[in-house]
């Protein structure tokens, strides 16, 4: 397969570097933007004055976006191309950022989340299209360093989240600020964007026929996002009203979980060439069961920053993984079987906050948590069934 982007010079080996720099700063800057989002949860929840359950409701646009736009992003980056289509997502993706600090009642918020759902699902798909070419290119497994990039960026905004709530800085100022930081990323990088076949040369018609593999893959995906996606929207929330946190430090358990997620993304090409593929996903999934109930047994603020950490660490390569092998598929183009498991996993982290907050409404948000403890059991089950996680290079 020939490689190019859409500059000319990106084509000669010494620019595969810059690359795959540019690739990992699209995962960095779709990953700043939600996590800033992620991070404003609870000032916009109090703000708003929202129950728990009007605020999984409000959350559950997020996935209706994913959902309805599922068969048109797959169509779209099939079509245009994700050299072209990234650019253009990721500036609409922060424009509908911005539109939600606007909200002043549950139905506006509502409405500019799914929005926000809509053009994350085109900015997601196409920044793993991105990715399984440069992984292609490099004739090697990064694809977890990519997913790095997108943890870091979660990591910074946790940070920048943090030091403008302790600044009394506004929300739309916030998302100002990391708009306009954004932006500059997309001007510097998306001349270096790897122009995947399906978008030039490929003209073949476009379906979303389901496959067994692509349906396991994305269910095992779903289990590890809908962790991913819990952690994000609900442990600040946890720290607050479960562990009773100071304001200052109920960020600290999302940052906790964001740190080593990004360092298990960092090592996880290591360990699976080291101990195989399926053994990592293994192990991966006990240790979120093993995090996630921890923090309901032990819900005080060292055992509950330990427990976020293995919960992080659990859910670091599942992901990647998944995403490598969907795109080695021997029968299904890998931008369409990509599409496909990418659609489902995403559903998994943006329909498990609105779940936790129906629980935890009947329940309790500790008794939420241990439900969602049980998608690492199940990741278990279904890792150690496929065939296709038994070696390193599936």
């Amino acid at each position: 397969m020939e490689f190019s982007s859409s500059s000319p010079s990106a084509t000669f080996p010494e620019n595969k570097q810059r690359i795959r720099l540019a690739v990992s700063l699209f995962y960095f800057g779709q990953g700043l933007a939600f996590a800033s989002w992620a991070s404003r949860i609870p000032i916009i929840k109090a703000n708003l004055h929202l129950t728990e359950a009007q605020l999984g409701t409000v959350l559950l646009m997020l996935p209706v976006g994913q959902l309805i736009t599922m068969p048109l992003s797959g169509k779209l980056v099939g079509k245009y191309g994700s050299h072209r289509l990234m650019p253009f997502g990721a500036l609409l993706y922060l424009l509908v950022l911005c539109s939600i600090s606007f909200a002043n009642n549950a139905w506006q918020l509502g409405g500019a989340l799914l929005g926000f759902g809509i053009i994350g699902n085109i900015c997601n798909i196409s920044v793993n299209t991105q990715g399984v070419l440069a992984e292609r290119m490099y004739q090697k497994s990064i694809m977890s360093s990519f997913h790095g990039a997108w943890s870091i960026a979660g990591f910074t905004g946790a940070l920048i989240g943090l030091a403008t709530l302790n600044f009394q800085v506004s929300t739309s100022v916030h998302f100002y600020i990391v708009t306009g930081l954004m932006l500059i990323n997309i001007l510097l990088n998306r001349s270096y964007l790897l122009q995947d076949p399906s978008g030039t040369a490929e003209k073949k018609s476009f379906s979303f026929k389901p496959d067994r593999l692509l349906i396991s893959l994305g269910v095992i995906g779903f289990c590890s996002m809908a962790t991913e996606g819990a952690m994000f929207d609900w442990s600040g929330v946890y720290f607050h009203d479960i562990v009773k946190a100071p304001d200052s430090l109920t960020t600290l358990g999302y940052a906790a979980f964001m740190v080593m997620m990004a360092t298990g993304r960092f090592i996880g090409d290591a360990v699976i060439s080291r101990i195989g593929r399926q053994r990592t996903l293994q192990i991966s999934g006990l240790l979120m069961f093993m995090g996630m109930m921890s923090a309901v047994v032990f819900p005080q603020l060292i055992f509950c920053t330990l427990a976020f950490m293995l919960v992080g660490l659990g859910v670091a390569c599942n992901v990647p993984s998944v995403y490598s092998v969907a795109g080695t598929h021997k029968t299904i183009s890998s931008g369409v079987a990509l599409a496909m498991v990418s659609s489902v996993s995403y559903l998994g982290f943006l329909m498990g906050p609105p779940l936790i907050g129906y629980i935890a409404e009947v329940l309790n948000l500790r008794y939420s948590f241990g439900v969602f403890a049980c998608f690492g059991l199940l990741m278990f089950a279904l890792t150690s069934r496929l065939a296709v996680f038994k070696t390193p290079k599936a």
